[in-house]
């Protein structure tokens, strides 16, 4: 006899132990001292920008915007495989227990993430308010309440194919998401409260009734859940190899002109392919695009500074470490072993690559702080960042990819 039970048990054990698997590589020592180097320095200059906040300062906008975006994105995480669609459609009538802890599971670990978002955004609200910290606890339940309201209503829209609907589905919930908290935070009278409550009963039911009789649609949920563990399986593919991961590649012919300068030599033949792949792939350039943006915010708004030049190369190792699996990214390809190209090409390529890279970051770090008047700091950051680069790619990157 079929039990939905036990194979959800299976499937969240499956689910977790892989998830602990590729943790254990991405919060290594490195990057934990990186972590708490970061969440330290923030949370400091996090209160001193609190400390100047005045009773004008528009709290509840901002924090009905935030928590709008983290109420609206309530997927409901299924754990279903690409097979599931064949061997598991004839007992979709006896997986309603599944899905029901499905979405319990994905409740509670979208709740504990509301909560974290509610608490770091708590001394904000106390400060512009004027109010006290008891009021945390009822505005988390009844946040809660309107995430489960959000997760039920996301859960069905999964039965409707057209995009359009899914669209106009979230741009419908963050609207009533966002007005909800900023109306909570207001204060305001309990009963406009329930009425938006009521207009949250109507929405739900009627999809509910739109979707009785209508049977799930395997092919969205299994592609919905692929993308959200691809996301996790780069993440993860950044500090150890993942084989599960499907490569992502853009044309991006707007990028050609950064490769004319390449000569169609041998000795720049790994030089080419691994700059066409650092500009083609999502992982590898959306990382450094990502990094450089928020590196040159945090250094910009950052005033001390010695902070400042610890952050450029804080951002400048990040940046790197999370390029050495380029190294690797055509490791599987055997026509790359077939060029007659001498392996220590191969090395000094992505060793050039690299230090341009970083390079590049550490000009924008040092443009930054340009910009602020402090060309000091500016000048001296811009050689701390280039040796550190030279330092890192020609001796760290040597000793952990052992070239």
């Amino acid at each position: 006899m079929f039990d939905d039970k036990k194979l959800w048990r299976n499937r969240i054990g499956v689910r977790v132990k892989e998830l602990n698997r590729y943790l254990r590589y991405i919060f290594n020592g490195h990057l934990v001292i990186v972590l708490i180097f970061l969440i330290g320095s923030g949370a400091y200059y996090y209160q001193q920008w609190i400390d100047t906040l005045s009773s004008n300062f528009p709290a509840e906008i901002i924090m009905a915007i935030i928590l709008g975006l983290f109420l609206a994105y309530s997927p409901v995480y299924n754990y279903l495989l690409h097979a599931d669609q064949v061997f598991l459609l004839p007992l979709e009538n006896q997986l309603r227990g599944y899905f029901r802890w499905s979405k319990i599971s994905s409740f509670i670990f979208q709740g504990y993430i509301l909560l974290l978002v509610l608490a770091v955004l708590m001394p904000m609200y106390v400060k512009v308010s004027g109010t006290n910290y008891r009021l945390f606890f009822p505005i988390l339940l009844l946040l809660l309440v309107v995430k489960a309201w959000n997760l039920v209503v996301s859960w069905h829209i999964t039965y409707f194919v057209p995009s359009s609907v899914h669209r106009s589905d979230m741009a419908v919930r963050y609207f009533v998401n966002t007005t909800f908290s900023y109306l909570l935070l207001k204060q305001a009278n309990f009963l406009v409260l329930l009425c938006i409550g009521f207009i949250m009963m109507i929405y739900y039911y009627f999809f509910h009734s739109r979707t009785k009789e209508i049977g799930l649609k395997w092919d969205l949920l299994i592609e919905q859940e692929e993308k959200r563990m691809a996301s996790f399986y780069r993440l993860a593919n950044l500090f150890t190899d993942v084989p599960k991961l499907k490569d992502t590649v853009k044309r991006r012919k707007w990028l050609d002109q950064f490769l004319r300068g390449i000569s169609f030599s041998k000795e720049k033949t790994f030089l080419y392919l691994y700059s066409r792949t650092f500009l083609r792939s999502s992982d590898y350039l959306g990382l450094f695009v990502r990094l450089t943006i928020i590196g040159s915010l945090a250094i910009y708004f950052i005033s001390f500074g010695l902070g400042q030049l610890l952050l450029i190369v804080l951002f400048l190792y990040l940046t790197g470490f999370q390029l050495l699996p380029l190294w690797k990214h055509h490791q599987n390809k055997l026509w790359v072993d077939l060029y007659p190209v001498d392996p220590k090409h191969k090395q000094n390529a992505f060793q050039f690559l690299l230090m341009v890279i970083m390079s590049i970051e550490a000009v924008f770090f040092a443009f930054m702080l340009s910009i602020k008047g402090e060309f000091l700091y500016a000048l001296v950051g811009l050689i701390i960042g280039l040796m550190f680069n030279w330092i890192y790619v020609y001796f760290y990157s040597k000793n952990r990819l052992k070239f």
